[in-house]
This record gives C-alpha cells, structure tokens and sequence, in this order.
C-alpha cells in the first residue's frame, strides 16, 4: 500500500485527489474540536455505550459536543432505510430504482430529507440524555428553545458533514462517508496507545508493571494476528470460470470473475452501528421518568454494547445487513443476464434462469463466510471487554479495526485503479 501510495504522488492528478482529500478531512478534524455554544463539554465525565459507540465514530466529536457530534450515522441510518423501501415496500421508490441516474438522483434527493429529520430527532435525544448524565450540567436552562437551537445546530454539522463526504467521492480519493469515519477513528488512535500505556505502566506499581507488560505484548501481538486476518480475510476471493462463445470457438482462454469472500466489505458494521445508536437515542427521552421500569432497562439492556446481551443483538444485525447488502452490491439476476448479453457462460451451468441460481447460491455461501468473519471480528473484543474488565475502547476496537482495514484496502484498490487507467491511456496515447 505504502509503494501505491508512493507512486501515486508521482502523478499530478492523482496527487491532487490526494491533497483535496486531506484537505476535507483538515477541515472535518477542525469542526470537530469547535465546541457547540452554551454547552459545557467538560461535564460529559460520565459515559454510556452509546456515547463510546458514537465518539469512536466521530472520531472524539462528541466528547467535545462540536459542530459534528452526530458525525454522518443519521445519513447511515437514511440510507439504510431507503434501500429497505426499495424492495417492493413503497412503488415510488421502487420505480425510481429503475430510472437509472434520474431515479439515482430523486432517492438521493430523499435520503437528504430523512437525514435532516433523524438528525433533528437524534441530535434532540443525544443532549437530552447527555444533559441527564452530567446532572443537568451539560446544557444551563435547557428549554424547548435551546432544544431547538442545539438540533438545528447539529443537524446542519451532519448535512455539512455528509457534503464534505460527497465532495471527496466526486474529487477526491475513496468513499467519502468511509474517509470521514476512517479519519475519525485514526485520530483518536494515539490518545488510546497513550490512555492504556499510561494506565498500565506509567501509574502501575512496581509488583504490577511486570505483568502489565507481558500483558500489553500480548495484546500487541494478539492485535497484529487479527490485523493480518481481516486483511486476509478482505482481500479473499472466488473465482468463477467464465467462457465466452467467441473465445470458445477459437480455443481461447478461460476468464474469471472474482467475488470477495466478503462482498459486503465493511458496510455491515456500519449499518449495524447505525441501527445500535437510533434506538438508544430515542431511550435518552425516556430516561428521566422511567429510568428503573423493566421495560426501559430491558430495552437498554439489549441496544448497551456494555452488555453481552447487546453485543449479540449487534453481531446478529452485522450478519443480517452482511446477506442484504452482498445481495444488494451484486444482483444475480443483472449479473446472469449481462453475461448471456455478452455471449458469456459459467462451463456446466446453463444461461438464464440457471446461472441466476448459481450466483445466488455462491452469494449465500460467500456471505454465511463473511458474516461468520464480520461477527466474530465484532463480537469477541466486545466480549472480552465486558467479561475480563477491559477498557471499552478495546471492546469497540473489532468495530473500528474492520472500519480501518476495510476503507485503507478500498482506498489502496481505488488508487491502483488510478494508476492503471493512466497507464492505459498514456499507452493509447
């Protein structure tokens, strides 16, 4: 990755997509310490699950209550309903779907629209029950008015945010959303290395530093084996043999067509965290007055990533958006028909109806794989957090190392693209 990267800056194109997205991300990261007026982030000393899921999202964002506190999970959480409303639940949508760029266009259009309300409404919920952890210390004479302000306030830092991400996807380099979350998680990397050499060897006793630092190089290598296996894992793939009649005809050679092992990617998490925050966001309003019922702490007992409860219903959330999103990224039915358009075959598998069935079969074989690999990544940091006592910045590690490893290897890919495409040029040229 290090010699793409190299080589990339070589190119003026490509190194100003770089230095524009830098440049973004600068301008993200100095949101991101401009803290909102009228609140005091100093009294966000107590914390919850949601808080830690959303300020390794936003990338430290929400421990100073700035501009982009609610980082661009409302835009997540649009999104994903507005793929679920496209599968035969509202006409409209179904109908935009086919439209093409046009139809693109208007479901964009109305993924903005349901960002700005759940942003409104998340925002609302998020310093409701942030002022009710500090002792109503967060926000002095909260009111329906400083609601308000406070929600438009955050709502735009969301909406600006989202367009900072579109600006790097048209201009710049990768995914725009994925830079923004990559860049956030990055940023709090080194206070993390420093919080946890601090804890166990600057402040441990004399008795306790020896073990201390068996136990970080453990965890050190424990790190590097799992960073070798998700980058392994992500960059697997299946190749189906392919044939084309012409080729066939004149003894040509057999092609391929790669499938990941993981075709979803790192999206899932995404989705997954998403779908985690709305639900505790909405228990904020609620706990004030019904704080010590069964039903709300049921309910916050299955939607806290401090709870096994929790970390099972986000691992089962990843596997579920894993099957939905494989099947959403790769559509077997477009693929089997632009193969029989292209006079192409899978050897022992009939065109049509026969090779939908196959790429379908082959999808839920390959996402049972990356769901497997996607959960477990998710899952086992968290529980080892919640049953030895580790740091919950550890337990939310798996999320934010998938998140990482997943946008670095896109990036790495789209850059290769990149080069590849000038050398063609430069070749027809």
């Amino acid at each position: 990755m290090l010699t793409t990267l190299r080589n990339a800056l070589k190119v003026k194109e490509i190194r100003k997509k770089i230095l524009f997205t830098l440049l973004i991300l600068f301008i993200y990261r100095l949101g991101a310490q401009i803290t909102v007026p009228g609140v005091d982030a100093a009294a966000l000393t107590k914390s919850s699950s949601l808080v830690s899921l959303l300020d390794t999202v936003s990338g430290g964002s929400l421990s100073n209550y700035s501009l982009f506190s609610m980082g661009v999970s409302p835009f997540i959480t649009a999104q994903i309903v507005i793929q679920l409303l496209q599968m035969d639940i509202v006409p409209k949508f179904v109908e935009w779907s086919k439209q093409g760029e046009v139809g693109r266009r208007k479901l964009n259009q109305a993924t903005r629209w349901l960002t700005i309300l759940l942003a409104f409404v998340q925002s609302i919920g998020i310093t409701a029950g942030l002022n009710y952890l500090s002792g109503s210390a967060l926000v002095e004479n909260l009111s329906v008015q400083t609601y308000i302000v406070l929600g438009i306030i955050l709502t735009g830092g969301t909406m600006l945010l989202t367009w900072l991400g579109d600006q790097i996807t048209d201009k710049g380099i990768g995914n725009g959303v994925s830079m923004i979350i990559f860049a956030g998680i990055i940023a709090r990397l080194p206070q993390g290395i420093y919080e946890l050499f601090n804890d166990n060897i600057i402040n441990a006793t004399n008795s306790e530093r020896p073990m201390n630092i068996v136990w970080m190089v453990v965890l050190l290598v424990a790190v590097l084996f799992i960073v070798y296996w998700v980058t392994f894992v992500q960059q697997a793939n299946r190749k189906v043999p392919i044939q084309y009649t012409r080729r066939a005809a004149s003894g040509g050679s057999e092609s391929y067509l790669p499938l990941k092992v993981n075709v979803s990617g790192v999206i899932p998490v995404i989705f997954a965290s998403s779908f985690i925050i709305t639900p505790s966001t909405i228990l904020m309003f609620f706990q004030e007055n019904h704080s010590q019922d069964s039903w709300y702490q049921t309910l916050s007992n299955i939607f806290s990533m401090q709870t096994t409860t929790g970390s099972i219903v986000y691992t089962v959330l990843i596997i579920l958006f894993t099957f939905f999103y494989a099947f959403v990224q790769v559509n077997p039915e477009k693929l089997a028909e632009n193969l029989q358009k292209q006079g192409a075959y899978i050897p022992s598998v009939w065109p049509g109806k026969e090779t939908e069935k196959y790429f379908s079969g082959l999808l839920m074989r390959l996402s049972t794989v990356g769901s497997i690999f996607l959960g477990a990544v998710a899952l086992l940091p968290q529980l080892a957090a919640n049953i030895w006592g580790l740091p919950q910045s550890i337990g939310l590690g798996g999320t934010s190392l998938l998140i990482v490893v997943g946008v670095a290897l896109e990036t790495s890919r789209q850059l290769d693209g990149l080069m590849m495409k000038r050398q063609y040029v430069g070749f027809i040229r």
